[in-house]
């Protein structure tokens, strides 16, 4: 049987634009923040071990701009989020939307079978986000010390392990750190990348499409690996439209464009530029462009973030979960409410400890960043 339509959501207007914004950078932007961790590295160091030479360090940098570009500012924040279901966001809200729009049962069938589909997509972004993320945060520790490198995966298990035990209290108390925390990260991230473009502005001419264009026509296989790992960079996009609900559309739209892209695009021309001056740092260019004081401070702001990050991704698994059992698409399962003022902040019981054992298997089976980002 079809839901109910649900009532209109009335978006909280405490604080106005801005409080709602900073909110936002803080749950909606967490993932698709810190995938700079890891995302440049992979194009040269990951699988296929691409050597980074001019033509193509520009090239890729072109499309790391031209992909967040196209899929998350056009697609998703101008086009995407024009489709809300009496205010919400998400694969399952919009399956469900885009039944209102057909009267042929088997179309509606077909269009609920994809949100089912994109919502086991987001259960495994749920289980990869915190591993990857936390792993190449940690990772930093053996760039400012090498002799720390054996510490990356006990570190690792001990920070993720804590992150799912302290679920059943909820994020209601935590929450409110987090916007400062990242908005903070963007800004530093941003600072870096641009630190890092000014003894190289020739990076910047990579926002000319042409540069990914002869990338591809010169190398279409090189350009072709380069860019499964591109797609790296635009992990949580997704988010901007399934938090939708909680901030609305419009303090996520400014907060995108305001602060998340800008410090996006500067840190990733850094790393550009990093690598052009030296090749050999593409071993880890987001930490080989840290200056060697500021080397343990990142690492602990980085695990601060990517912590946020696996946080936004695992309360969007609760969420979901609740979705779908009310949908029956998943059978009963035990939901505890977290917050005496927020209906939505749920926690379920059953899909963290799945989750906590699926990340723990990821990092000890892969057992360091580049092999999971690379997978």
């Amino acid at each position: 049987m079809a839901p109910a339509p649900a009532p209109r959501i009335r978006h909280p207007r405490k604080g106005g634009l801005l409080a709602l914004g900073v909110g936002a950078i803080g749950v909606v932007f967490g993932d698709i923040g810190t995938s700079p961790l890891y995302a440049f590295q992979e194009i040269f160091e990951g699988a296929h071990h691409i050597p980074p030479v001019e033509s193509r360090v520009l090239g890729a940098a072109s499309m790391v701009f031209w992909t967040l570009t196209l899929i998350v500012s056009v697609k998703y924040v101008a086009i995407v989020m024009r489709a809300d279901n009496n205010g919400e966001g998400g694969i399952v809200s919009l399956a469900t939307l885009a039944q209102k729009g057909t009267s042929w049962k088997g179309a509606r069938r077909w269009l609920m079978a994809l949100g089912i589909l994109g919502a086991a997509l987001f259960y495994g972004d749920g289980m990869v986000t915190p591993a990857v993320s936390v792993m190449s945060a940690v990772e930093g520790l053996g760039v400012a010390k090498p002799s720390l490198a054996d510490y990356v995966m006990p570190i690792t298990l001990v920070v993720l392990i804590c992150l799912f035990l302290v679920q059943k209290h909820g994020t209601a108390k935590v929450g409110a750190a987090f916007g400062p925390i990242m908005v903070m990260w963007f800004v530093i991230i941003g600072g870096l990348g641009l630190a890092n473009i000014l003894p190289t502005p020739r990076v910047l001419a990579a926002i000319n499409p042409m540069y990914a264009t002869q990338f591809f026509a010169g190398e279409p296989m090189t350009a072709f690996l380069a860019l499964g790992s591109i797609v790296l960079c635009v992990t949580g996009a997704e988010a901007l439209y399934a938090d939708m609900g909680h901030f609305g559309k419009k303090p996520i739209r400014v907060s995108w464009f305001a602060i998340a892209v800008p410090a996006l695009y500067l840190n990733y021309f850094g790393q550009a530029a990093e690598v052009l001056r030296d090749p050999k740092s593409a071993d880890n260019p987001f930490y080989n462009m840290v200056p060697d004081a500021l080397q343990f401070p990142m690492v602990i702001l980085a695990t601060m973030a990517t912590v946020i990050a696996s946080q936004a991704v695992i309360t969007g698994a609760f969420s979901m979960t609740k979705q779908a059992i009310a949908l029956d698409y998943l059978p009963r399962l035990q939901i505890k409410h977290t917050s005496d003022q927020e209906k939505g902040q749920v926690y379920v019981p059953a899909v963290n400890w799945f989750l906590m054992v699926a990340v723990i298997v990821l990092v000890v089976g892969f057992r360091d960043s580049s092999n999971l980002a690379s997978a």
